[in-house]
């Protein structure tokens, strides 16, 4: 038992919705707690606005509240649940820390008798408050940059005439740099203080002098009760100091950064931790160093709970913080938890990496036209991607191989920036592709010395881009035939994919494939072990790297590959990779629960993915994790080494369903619906055929390759029309047009950005209702409705961004047989293995089928957490020919109406259309329950439901 054996029940606050700035790795906090605390066998209850996270699911606590978080909320639940003694506020973000804040302003902790665990007010609020944390600083003698605090319009005005410009203004009590700005002209300041002003619940900002250029460094801490204080991971920001660290290229360890410096920094960090309160739990510090000899060293923050890094120094070290954090607010020491990877070391043992980590950010600015590009200290980005390799280059290389963005990694791909004044540009007002600018550069022949004047990044990093370049350029000389070993090995094992080496020596990818496994380049696992293989790893998480080969002394030669394959009937899952506006969290809730499913049937489960901020990045989550990039080269080479029966794709959203073409061609086995069905639905042209031979209605539509196409099916089409691109995700490229001149600008456009692609031209139904359904299929047809949802906005809302109602508040009987039949006949027609999901348009009663999706959907844990059902858990088994569809006892459970309610991350984007269309741009969600259609919330909504109405 714990060593505060007083605690028996402790209440969790979650993260809520997810929105730029806080995003899923709450939700792999906040599971982990959960589960560490049940282990002592200590009640969890567990409040948290999320329908989509795997923190909301009912196997994580033994109590969880769907409810708004606000004071009113937790007064409820602490009402209903008096035996609750703690709570635990540090693995729900700052909106977790906020509301703790609040309700012990209330008094309502004093009121119920329950006692703050893993952190205390007085940390929070000297944290939080720049003021007072800037004066606890220079009590203790730690350095920090020339401030000061103004709480008034007029107090900002005298400061900066005192300090000159450039300045930094940085609003209180705010998360992910909201309202933060740096101010380089007198011009700007009067906006940005006002906004700084608006931006902080107290209405303070703090005024410092910039440290532009200065490097920035990140320690992840943890301290026991007895003052022992672990540091888990040192990360160094590869963007100088001016870009927020949640939008910078992190790496660690940290890699520039003398021993001397670093030792300063742990104990400048060490003790900043001890002076803040007197609690048990986690810590992130921040710190500014000059880039000169003389290495000055500036404090800029410390967050006393959990926070993105801790989740990346958790993937990066193998280290799970949440965990062991929820373990010493209920009083543990250090020295006696054990280290959960290698079981025979306590928590004590700091972490040592034989490899580097590179974190790169994933932005979605297509989706915020008219967003500043630029980034700076308000963070912009909607996930990240993290890559593990032997040496910096590589693990760079993986990371951006991870990004999704149609990029095979650093140059060689016919896709860098060839333009001086361009790239300059890019180098000069920080951009989200300058990792991939800096290539450009180099290879434009711009001086290192350039380039570091204009970016102030390292030296040592930009060495690392040339060496990289050097290799290319070399290998570029040769030909697929006779490209030395020595060359090939150098490649791969700084990173460069097999397409980008196809790229120099002009071949196919295939070719470079042939030649690897003919001299013997494999890719070879290894442990992520958190103590550089000084004790051996209990847990297998694994990275892949190339290695020379060893050559024994009775000749025989060798590489040391430490992931063993067992005999066992294995089944591969492929993740989401990186959270994006479109694919969000619900993915990896399927994912898991697809993992789960797969054990319960016997099979050992392999879990591929690249997102460090996820659940299913988890080293338990499944029997094996290879933390790899989800792109085709490392997937395959996996498969060969593992040989499962099969691979999942159907719960990655588009990231593994795009995938699916590849597996099918190399005789991979997709568990669940074929790939040929997959392809039916995505090819619009041959989905509406189908819908033809079935009789089911759609709106009058034609296909284009081209704009003069376009323009000619324009008249035989109504305006308005929606045009829609083939294989995207979140409505990519939806638009729709009113007249023939918005047709054609948007027609080329889609052509420019998406070439190639078949453009599906639909008459839009205006003012039609929107309404969707998922289901579950077995091979035999058998089909079970779980869900069909109305949408409270119009058609021509995308789904992602409509409020939606599960049960529908408003389509008769006649409507939602309709539904229900067209449902099961698509299904049984795609010969759908396991979920899809259809989205309808109802228009004079009669119901038109707008797509149809054979995967699991973003409302599928919606719905699965309204109705109290475990969806995907069934839907597996059914794909794994496990069981059939009605093998099952359904029995959904939902009083009144659950509506799915999108939340914006606007107020990142100053000057952004905030109108909404066929075009997702929500970033995250929450679930309301309601009795009744009387109720306050939803007659709100159902008023302002056409207000934002774009085309």
């Amino acid at each position: 038992m714990p060593k505060d054996t007083s605690i028996k029940s402790v209440l969790i606050i979650g993260s809520g919705p997810i929105v730029i700035g806080q995003a899923c790795e709450f939700d792999y906090a906040g599971s982990q707690s959960a589960r560490s605390i049940r282990e002592e066998g200590i009640e969890v209850i567990l409040i948290n606005s999320n329908p989509a996270t795997i923190m909301t699911d009912p196997t994580m606590a033994d109590h969880i509240y769907l409810k708004p978080l606000t004071t009113k909320s937790i007064i409820e639940i602490l009402k209903e649940h008096p035996q609750i003694d703690a709570v635990l506020p540090t693995m729900g973000g700052q909106t977790a820390l906020n509301l703790c804040l609040e309700a012990d302003e209330k008094g309502i902790w004093q009121d119920f008798g329950v006692k703050l665990i893993g952190v205390d007010v007085n940390a929070i609020n000297i944290t939080e408050d720049r003021e007072q944390f800037k004066q606890l600083l220079e009590k203790i003698n730690v350095p920090t940059a020339p401030a000061k605090t103004a709480t008034s319009y007029l107090e900002g005005k005298e400061i900066a005439q005192e300090f000159g410009f450039p300045l930094v203004i940085r609003p209180s009590f705010t998360l992910g740099g909201t309202g933060a700005a740096i101010v380089y002209k007198k011009e700007d300041f009067d906006e940005l203080l006002t906004r700084g002003l608006e931006a902080s619940p107290i209405h303070e900002v703090l005024i410092d002098k910039a440290l532009m250029g200065w490097k920035e460094y990140e320690l992840e801490l943890l301290r026991d009760k007895n003052d022992n204080v672990v540091i888990i991971c040192s990360i160094e920001n590869m963007d100088p100091m001016g870009i927020h660290t949640g939008d910078s290229i992190t790496v660690a360890p940290a890699m520039t950064l003398s021993d001397t410096t670093f030792q300063k920094l742990r104990d400048y960090a060490i003790l900043m931790m001890r002076s803040i309160g007197n609690f048990a739990g986690g810590c992130n510090v921040q710190f500014a160093v000059s880039p000169d000899e003389k290495e000055d060293i500036v404090a800029i923050e410390i967050n006393p709970r959990v926070s993105r890094s801790s989740a990346l120094a958790s993937k990066a070290t193998g280290y799970p913080i949440a965990k062991i954090a929820s373990k010493l607010a209920l009083g543990y020491n250090l020295d006696e938890l054990e280290n959960q990877i290698t079981k025979s070391t306590s928590a004590l043992f700091e972490p040592t990496l034989d490899y580097v980590i590179v974190k790169i950010p994933r932005w979605n600015f297509d989706k915020f036209e008219g967003a500043d590009r630029t980034l700076g200290l308000q963070m912009k980005s909607v996930g990240e991607v993290m890559g593990i390799g032997r040496s910096f280059q590589e693990a760079l290389h993986k990371a951006t191989q991870s990004l999704e963005i149609k990029r095979n990694g650093l140059g060689a791909d016919g896709k860098g920036y060839k333009n001086y004044e361009q790239i300059i540009e890019k180098l000069t007002f920080a951009s989200w592709d300058r990792v991939f600018v800096i290539y450009d550069a180099i290879a434009m022949g711009i001086p290192l010395s350039r380039i570091h004047e204009i970016t102030k990044i390292d030296m040592w990093f930009l060495k690392q881009y040339e060496e990289l370049y050097t290799l290319e350029k070399e290998i570029s000389n040769y030909k697929v035939s006779n490209l030395p070993k020595e060359l090939l090995l150098e490649a791969k094992q700084k990173g460069f994919a097999d397409r980008q080496i196809a790229h120099m020596v002009n071949c196919l990818e295939s070719e470079v494939h042939t030649l690897r496994m003919n001299m013997k380049v494999n890719r070879v696992f290894k442990l992520v072990d958190t103590c550089a293989a000084e004790f051996k790893a209990k847990t297998p998480y694994y990275y892949s790297t190339f290695e020379a080969e060893i050559e024994k002394t009775n000749g025989e030669r060798y590489v040391d590959n430490e992931s063993v394959v067992t005999e066992k009937k294995k089944i591969i899952v492929l993740g989401s990779g990186p959270n994006r506006i479109g694919q969000g969290i619900e993915f990896d809730y399927s994912c898991v629960h697809g993992v789960l499913a797969a054990k319960e049937c016997g099979y050992e489960t392999i879990m591929i993915n690249c997102n460090p901020e996820t659940v299913s990045t988890d080293f338990d989550t499944a029997d094996k994790l290879y933390f790899e990039p989800v792109f085709w080269e490392h997937i395959y080479d996996i498969i060969q080494h593992e040989k499962p029966e099969g691979v999942i794709v159907q719960l990655g959203g588009q990231t593994a369903l795009k995938l699916a073409e590849k597996l099918s061609k190399y005789g991979v086995k997709i568990i669940g619906t074929s790939f040929d069905a997959l392809d039916l639905a995505e090819d619009r042209g041959r989905f509406s055929d189908l819908l033809r031979d079935l009789h089911i209605p759609f709106p009058q539509f034609g296909i284009a390759e081209t704009a003069d196409e376009a323009s000619a099916l324009a008249d035989t089409l109504d305006f308005p029309l929606l045009i829609r691109p083939s294989y995207v995700l979140g409505g990519q490229g939806m638009k729709i047009v009113i007249n023939k001149k918005e047709l054609e600008e948007h027609v080329i456009n889609l052509l420019k950005t998406i070439p190639g692609n078949k453009l599906l031209l639909d008459h839009y139904l205006a003012g039609a209702i929107e309404a969707e359904a998922d289901a579950i299929c077995d091979a035999d047809g058998n089909v079970y409705i779980i869900g069909i949802m109305e949408h409270i906005e119009p058609c021509g809302v995308h789904s992602g961004d409509s409020n939606a109602t599960l049960p529908p508040f408003n389509l008769g009987e006649f409507v939602m047989q309709q539904i229900k039949d067209h449902t099961i006949k698509i299904a049984r027609a795609l010969k759908t293995v396991g979920l899809i999901n259809i989205q309808f348009a109802i228009k004079d009663d009669t119901v038109y089928i707008i797509e149809a999706n054979p995967r699991a959907s973003r409302t599928v844990p919606f719905i699965a957490k309204a109705y109290g059902e475990p969806y995907v858990n069934y839907a597996t088994k059914v794909m794994l020919g496990h069981n059939k569809v009605t093998d099952f006892d359904f029995n959904p459970q939902l009083k009144g109406y659950a509506i799915k309610q999108p939340v914006f991350s606007f107020s990142k984007f100053h000057n952004v259309n905030k109108a909404l269309g066929p075009e997702m741009k929500s970033t995250g969600e929450s679930i309301l329950f309601i009795d009744d259609l009387k109720d306050d919330q939803f007659y709100e909504l159902y008023s302002r439901r056409k207000m934002y109405l774009s085309k």
